[in-house]
């Protein structure tokens, strides 16, 4: 009888800071958003899109991980039968605690900063196989009742020493730390032996060492599953792509100001130009 109301207490908390920590804040405003159709042409089966977020669990994952990127999602591309709502095909699939896996548009994301990382050297009957690995994940829900692992979302900025901002993610590391944070995506690459993080290893001949504590904290980090944005980022194993350059970027072509302002008109209005660096 107890053990029953626990869990109903334990259930009503966690979905109270589900939806609290899902609110969007209302200082956000993206550094920059791509045209969205743009990022529709860039992007390939298998590519990895970075986003900034703007709710409350992002701003906690964005300090705690040091990072610009809360989230991540995997292009898994158009597949038949597979539409939003809106009638858009869903071409992303992610994992967040309060849905599960799910596939979602493009255009959930488009609107906020975002990166597209880039798997190197991998043919497309491998990247598939990326593919069908998270994709047989759809469906999937996490387990929600673990307060203990969502209670360190609700303080955006705890005050806790640099070091030990990563290793707060491992509190509990239950199914939500595993829902919120980049797991799925970063076992689908593993499922063909792909590298995410640097490790010891020898490539082409050459063997590249890891400082001890740096390899350390690898350790936790595979140990515990806590693979975050910010990993794919940071991985040299990964391509970053930028929509704007990869559509065919032309310095000549770009208006640092309103057309309608002239140098003539600057000088008139006496604003001195900066220096030249």
């Amino acid at each position: 009888m107890f053990h029953k109301m626990f869990d109903r207490i334990e259930a009503y908390l966690s979905a109270r800071i589900i939806k609290y920590i899902s609110q969007p804040t209302g200082r956000y405003a993206p550094f920059y958003a791509a045209d969205p159709d743009v990022v529709r042409k860039t992007l390939k089966p298998g590519d990895i899109l970075l986003v900034e977020g703007n709710t409350r669990l992002s701003a906690t994952i964005k300090y705690l991980t040091q990072s610009t990127w809360s989230h991540a999602a995997l292009y898994v591309g158009e597949r038949p039968g597979d539409v939003s709502s809106t009638g858009e095909p869903n071409v992303l699939l992610e994992a967040e605690a309060d849905t599960g896996v799910a596939t979602v548009p493009l255009s959930k994301y488009v609107h906020f900063h975002t990166r597209i990382c880039r798997a190197v050297g991998v043919d497309d009957a491998t990247i598939q196989k990326v593919i069908d690995y998270a994709l047989q994940r759809i469906g999937t829900q996490y387990d929600q009742q673990r307060i203990i692992d969502l209670a360190r979302y609700l303080f955006p900025y705890p005050p806790v020493p640099v070091w030990f901002r990563r290793r707060m993610l491992s509190i509990g590391s239950g199914d939500p730390t595993r829902a919120i944070c980049s797991t799925l995506i970063a076992q689908a690459f593993a499922s063909i032996h792909y590298p995410i993080l640097p490790e010891r290893a020898a490539i082409n001949g050459k063997t590249y060492g890891i400082a001890p504590f740096v390899q350390d904290e690898l350790d936790h980090i595979r140990t515990y599953g806590l693979y975050t944005p910010r990993d794919f980022d940071v991985s040299p194993f990964f391509a970053i792509v930028k929509p704007t350059i990869a559509a065919g970027f032309d310095y000549h072509t770009v208006q640092w100001g309103p057309p309608e302002i002239s140098a003539t008109d600057l000088d008139h209005a006496g604003v001195v130009p900066a220096a030249v660096p």
